[in-house]
């Protein structure tokens, strides 16, 4: 008996370009990301790293060329689609609990609160906080999903905004800067858990980062975005001194440190050290 054929891929790019404000933001994008892949978006601030997820959730127009996601148009499969948008610190003062901040993943599109006690009269109800209480086990934020979530740390509420994402139960999560404004310790409990997800869940994971470093281990691909273009590969492939130098059309250094980080000697902005990420054009 011949073997299954592959799954096609989750994400495909065929020459694609987007514009915005009359500037081309990129431009002949090819990309595949494989179904249960783990795949970082790498490059310095305001090359189009947050456009491209959108260009993939149907939230901004290619220009010419075109984009599938899980077979179809982007935007036509969105319920298959977990999204994680780039992280605001939540107020402190915000009484809401963690655990509703999950819930609104699941049906946030209804009108109105769940009534208290509710979930034990209806069985969708109870369904519902049946799955919120799994994801949020699956996160490991069941120590604290009931606390409200303004006086939660970064990590935890990162933890729970995650949760959110995956309630649904999606085959392909994007997450736009996950691991931004959190603690070294927190980074590494949340890429853990990112890649937990992928491989486990057998979630696909296209995730835009600021530095590799924290989920370098866990990566199948990498897509770096430079004004000189697009390159995708395996990280040992791309996040390289010739390739980068290519990108940027100078001279760039990749170096590795004892401890297995890569630090890149030669640019402005390096994967592993982008500064003033937040341009005010809202581009990444």
């Amino acid at each position: 008996m011949s073997d299954p054929s592959p799954a096609p891929p989750a994400v495909v790019f065929r020459d694609a370009s987007v514009r915005l404000g009359g500037r081309t933001i990129w431009s002949g994008v090819d990309l595949e990301v494989d179904e249960g892949a783990f795949v970082a978006v790498l490059g310095p601030n305001g090359v189009g790293k947050s456009t491209l997820v959108k260009a993939a959730l149907g939230l901004l127009p290619v220009v010419s060329g075109r984009v599938e996601v899980l077979g179809r148009p982007p935007g036509a499969a969105r319920h298959e689609i977990g999204y994680l948008p780039q992280r605001r610190s939540f107020d402190p003062g915000l009484r809401v609990r963690g655990a509703d901040i999950v819930r609104l993943g699941l049906d946030g599109d209804r009108w109105g609160s769940p009534i208290p006690g509710l979930e034990r009269l209806l069985p969708g109800r109870r369904a519902a906080a049946a799955r919120v209480e799994e994801v949020i086990g699956k996160v490991g934020a069941s120590a604290y999903a009931n606390r409200p979530v303004g006086e939660l740390s970064g990590g935890e509420q990162q933890r729970l905004l995650i949760a959110q994402a995956l309630v649904r139960k999606p085959r392909l999560l994007f997450l736009d800067e996950p691991l931004d404004s959190l603690d070294l310790p927190n980074q590494g409990g949340v890429a853990a858990l990112i890649a937990s997800i992928c491989r486990v869940e057998h979630v696909t994971v296209l995730m835009v980062a600021h530095d590799v470093n924290p989920i370098l281990s866990y990566l199948d691909r990498v897509v770096y975005i430079a004004r000189g273009g697009v390159v995708a590969g395996r990280p040992e492939e791309v996040i390289t001194g010739p390739t980068l130098s290519r990108l940027f059309d100078t001279s760039i250094e990749v170096l590795r440190t004892s401890d297995g980080r890569l630090v890149v000697v030669g640019q402005p902005e390096a994967p592993a050290l982008h500064s003033d990420r937040h341009h005010a054009d809202g581009l990444r």
